[in-house]
C-alpha cells in the first residue's frame, strides 16, 4: 500500500499522519549454483508481512518500510479482537530479511560439458546465498459521542499503541480527525466493513523519545497474535489512501502444507524454464517483468505462488533456511510443543528429513478494482515442492574436434532461438529486446538457411 507520498509500506495497513506534520541434468539433483534472486525489495511500494497460522491462531508480522517524518507515522491495522499488552511485540527487520532471501525468485547456472568428452562433468554445487507519546484521548464524553471507545492504551519499544472500537464509521473517522490524524477522503467507506463485523482497530504511533533512546534509523516491525477462526489479510483498509495499485508479498508459515487463496485465484510463478545469458546482468528486472506479464495475463485478480516448501531444506537454496531460534521469532509457536524424546534435545539448527514449518510465498498486485474484497486464505495439504527458479546455460568454450562437435555447435543455435521464445513468452517484451537479449542478431543462421526461408 501506499502510506503517503514519501513511503512504501504495508499493503494491509492504512496510514494516517499527525496533524504536525511508505535444467541437461534436470533428472538429477540440482547440478549448478546460485548466481542471484529477484526480491521483494524490487518492487517499489511492495509491502511485507509473515503470517503465521495453526488452528485458530495466528501471529502477524507487519514490515515498518516507512520512509517520512517519524512525527508523521501513524497507522491503523483492523484487528478480531481486542489485544492485551502481551499479544503485541516488536520485532527485527532481519528476520523478514532472512525469509526473503531464503524464498525469493532465483536465478541458477549449468555449463555444457565437452561434447567430445564421454566424462561425466562433475556436479557443482550451491553457492552461498548472496544472501511524544500517542496524543491522549481526554475528553471520555467527546469519545462516547462519536461512539469510540479506547479499549487499551501501551507503550511497547518505541510505539505508542492504542486499541479502539467503534460503532459507526463516521464516528470514527471524525475521532481521529479531531485526535489529530490527517485521513483520507471519505475514510469512513473503508471503515465501515470492518465495524459491521465488530473488528477492532490497532494504532500505532512513534514515541520519538522512546526510539532516540533505542538508537535505531528505522522503524522494526510489529507483531501481533491473536486467535480468530478467518485466516485473512485486511487490504481494503489500505486502499483508502493509495494512489495506484501496491504490491503485497506475504510470507505464510504453517505446520501442514502450502497455503492459497480462497476468494482469488492462486496460481503459480512460470518456473524451471531457460532464458538467455544476457539475463544474468539483470535478473531483477527481468523478473520484474515476468511478475508483471503472469499479472495482466490473469486479468490483474491472482495471487502469484513464488515458492513453497519445507523449511527444512530447498534445492537450489537463495539462502539457508532459517533456524527453528528464527522461525519462533517469526512467531511459529508450536516449535517449542510436544514432547522431547529421552536422550534428545530440542533442535538449534535446521532439521533434517522434514520440518514442521512449511513456507509459501505469496505475492499479490492488487487495487480496489480488482480486489474489492480482503484475502481469505487456507492451508492445504499439499506438501509439493515449488520455486520460481530459471535457468542459464552456458556453453562449452574449449576447443572441440570430434564429430559431434558440429551437432553441438547446431543444438547451441536452436538453443538460442528457443531461449529468445521463452523470454518473450515470460515477459512480453517486444522483438527488439528480445534479439538484443537473447544475442539473436549477432548469430545468424547459415546463409543457405536464409536464403529460400520465408
Amino acid at each position: 500500500m501506499r502510506w503517503a507520498e514519501t513511503s512504501s509500506g504495508l499493503g494491509l495497513l492504512f496510514l494516517v499522519t499527525t496533524a504536525a506534520c511508505a535444467a541437461s541434468c534436470a533428472a538429477e539433483a540440482f547440478c549448478g549454483f546460485y548466481v542471484g534472486k529477484s526480491d521483494a525489495s524490487l518492487f517499489n511500494e511492495a509491502s511485507q508481512v509473515a503470517l503465521v497460522r495453526d488452528g485458530d491462531r495466528t501471529v502477524l508480522t507487519m514490515s515498518n518500510d516507512y520512509k517520512g517524518e517519524l512525527t508523521d507515522f501513524a497507522l491503523v491495522v483492523p484487528v478480531p479482537t481486542t489485544l492485551t499488552r502481551e499479544q503485541i511485540h516488536v520485532s527485527e527487520r532481519k528476520y523478514l530479511e532472512r525469509l526473503d532471501a531464503y524464498s525469493a525468485p532465483r536465478l541458477v547456472e549449468y555449463y555444457d560439458p565437452d561434447p567430445c568428452s564421454v566424462a561425466r562433468y562433475k556436479m557443482a554445487a550451491p553457492s552461498e546465498a548472496i544472501a511524544g507519546a500517542m496524543r491522549g484521548v481526554d475528553d471520555v464524553n467527546r469519545d462516547r459521542a462519536h461512539g469510540v471507545t479506547v479499549e487499551a492504551r501501551y507503550t511497547i519499544g518505541e510505539y505508542d499503541i492504542v486499541i479502539l472500537s467503534a460503532k459507526e464509521s463516521a464516528g470514527l473517522e471524525t475521532w481521529l480527525r479531531e485526535s489529530g490524524y490527517r485521513i483520507p477522503a471519505k475514510a469512513s467507506v473503508a471503515l465501515a466493513p470492518y465495524i459491521r463485523q465488530d473488528m477492532k482497530f490497532f494504532v500505532a504511533k512513534v514515541n520519538l523519545q522512546s526510539h532516540k533512546e533505542a538508537g535505531f534509523n528505522y522503524l522494526r516491525p510489529i507483531q501481533i497474535a491473536y486467535e480468530s477462526k478467518k485466516f485473512m489479510l485486511p487490504i481494503r483498509l489500505g486502499m483508502a489512501n493509495a494512489s495506484g495499485p501496491q504490491d503485497l508479498v506475504v510470507y505464510a508459515l504453517t505446520r501442514r502444507g502450502r497455503v492459497e487463496s480462497t476468494n482469488y485465484r492462486t496460481v503459480k510463478a512460470p518456473t524451471g524454464m531457460d532464458v538467455p545469458l544476457a539475463i544474468k546482468d539483470d535478473f531483477g528486472g527481468f523478473y520484474k517483468a515476468v511478475f508483471q506479464h503472469a499479472h495482466d495475463s490473469e486479468g490483474g485478480r491472482a495471487l502469484l505462488t513464488e515458492y513453497a516448501w519445507n523449511m527444512a531444506w530447498c534445492d537450489p537454496c537463495a539462502a539457508d533456511p532459517l533456524s527453528p531460534a528464527e522461525l519462533q521469532q517469526l512467531g511459529v509457536f508450536w516449535l517449542e510443543s510436544g514432547p522431547v524424546p529421552m536422550g534428545m534435545s530440542r533442535p538449534r539448527a535446521p532439521w533434517m528429513g522434514g520440518a514442521p514449518v512449511f513456507l509459501t510465498r505469496l505475492h499479490v498486485r492488487y487495487d480496489g478494482e480488482h480486489f474489492p474484497e480482503d484475502l481469505v486464505f487456507q492451508e492445504t495439504g499439499d506438501q509439493e515442492n515449488f520455486q520460481a527458479r530459471y535457468v542459464l546455460r552456458h556453453p562449452f568454450e574449449g576447443n572441440m574436434s570430434c564429430a559431434a562437435s558440429e551437432h553441438y555447435r547446431q543444438q547451441l543455435e536452436d538453443r538460442r532461438r528457443t531461449e529468445a521464445q521463452t523470454l518473450a513468452h515470460l515477459t512480453g517484451w517486444p522483438s527488439e529486446v528480445i534479439r538484443k537479449k537473447a544475442g539473436t542478431a549477432a548469430s545468424p543462421r547459415p546463409w543457405y538457411q536464409r536464403l529460400w526461408s520465408k
